[in-house]
Formats: structure tokens, sequence, C-alpha cells
């Protein structure tokens, strides 16, 4: 719920971390939720505990931008600077130039914080999963500088890329499907959702043996009109959008 509630987000997150402080991913849900509330400050404790804990730097960009946050953008660049880029994935290493190309704008140095978004992942010319943020970005620095057609240009490929990526992934013309649970009412008047079979007669009526009864759906997964418990999402890798 961090899209549409950032505040409960992160109250479920600090509820997680009084149960299981000592876990890395609650450590790294509660800086999450708490940049997403722009608690810069707690973010920064807890990315901090969580690389401490696991050893990760793959939130790196959002402790450079969290020391943008508390106003040191000088530390951020530090922050930036101590880690090894070629070590880190390609989407972190896109969010880190990103976060450090901000860190730039934030000292008012414009020109280096258009070189720190000259990477190779920087191609106009293909979408991946981080090119509109990162044209964005470009975008933004180019109108910083005055150069309005540049900047107008970088916005466009950034809307092409996410329209690119919208629908290789089909979001444009994805369902919606909402899944129920289907709960069964006990002859005691439990409820009783763990049932092996589900009477699609009315229960009013007179009941049928199950074996020969053709409307029944064995819910142990096996049912070609079963649905599973979840619908997953398909993540995209690197998509070409030439």
């Amino acid at each position: 719920m961090i899209d549409e509630d950032p505040e409960l987000a992160h109250q479920h997150a600090l509820a997680a971390s009084r149960s299981a402080g000592r876990v890395g991913v609650v450590r790294e849900t509660v800086a999450i939720t708490a940049y997403a509330v722009g608690d810069f400050a707690l973010a920064l404790r807890e990315l901090r505990t969580h690389r401490r804990i696991t050893g990760s730097d793959e939130q790196l960009p959002l402790i450079v931008d969290s020391e943008r946050g508390v106003g040191r953008p000088d530390r951020a660049l530090e922050e930036g600077r101590a880690v090894d880029r070629s070590t880190l994935s390609v989407p972190v290493r896109v969010q880190l130039a990103i976060a450090m190309s901000g860190a730039r704008l934030d000292l008012g140095q414009t020109d280096r914080a258009l070189q720190e978004l000259e990477i190779p992942e920087a191609d106009p010319d293909r979408a991946f999963e981080w090119s509109p943020a990162l044209f964005s970005a470009r975008a933004a620095v180019l109108e910083e500088l005055g150069r309005a057609d540049e900047a107008a240009e970088w916005e466009r490929r950034a809307e092409i890329a996410a329209d690119a990526l919208d629908a290789a992934a089909g979001v444009a013309d994805r369902e919606v499907i909402v899944v129920e649970e289907i709960e069964l009412i006990d002859d005691e008047g439990g409820v009783d959702v763990a049932s092996g079979v589900i009477p699609l007669e009315d229960p009013r009526e007179d009941s049928v043996d199950a074996a020969d009864d053709e409307d029944v759906v064995e819910s142990d997964g096996t049912s070609d009109d079963a649905n599973s418990g979840g619908a997953g999402v398909e993540q995209h890798g690197e998509e070409d959008a030439r």
C-alpha cells in the first residue's frame, strides 16, 4: 500500500520492525517507507542498518538521495563515490547516476550534473526499465542549463520509452481480475475456508453425493476451473523499443 497510503505502509513497516528488527528486509522496508513519507533521517539510519546486516549496496541510490534530503549533498556525493559501480547491478547503477546528478544540482554544479548522466545506459533508441527515469532526469538538467529544445526532446523520449515498456508488458490491454475467497458455512454455522470440496448447488436444495455430482469442484489446485491463490505479474527484462 506504499503507493496509495505511504504513511499507513510506514506504520506497518514499523510494526514489523518491533517483531523482527534483526531481519534485513524488514529494516529495508522501514527505510523505504520512511523515505516515502519524507523522514530522510530515519531512512538513512535504517538503510545503514540494512547494509550492515546484509552487506548489500543495492539501496545505495536511496542512501545518496536521503543524504540530499537531510541537506548534505556533499556527503551524498561521498557515499556515491565510495562504492565501485562496476559491482552494482545495471538498474542500481542507473539509479545511482540519477541520485548523484541530483546532488550536483543541489550544489549548483549543473554541468557536472549532466556528466553524471553520461552513462552507457542512456541509449535514446532503446527502452529498458530504467530508461524513463533516466531520460527525464537528463531533461531536467538540460532545462536547468537553458537547453529547452534538447530538454523537450529527452522528455519526449522518456514518454516514448514508458509507453513502449507498458505495451511490452501488456499494461495497455491487461484485464483486471478479482479473485475472491469462497467461504463455506458448516452445519454449525462456522466458516470453513479449507474444505476440500466446494458444492456449487444451492445449499438449500437436497444434498447430492459428491462422488456422483458433476457440479463438484475439487479445490486442491488440480481443477482446470480453479484459480490459484494469486496472479503474478511477469517482469520483463531489457526491452528493445527501436
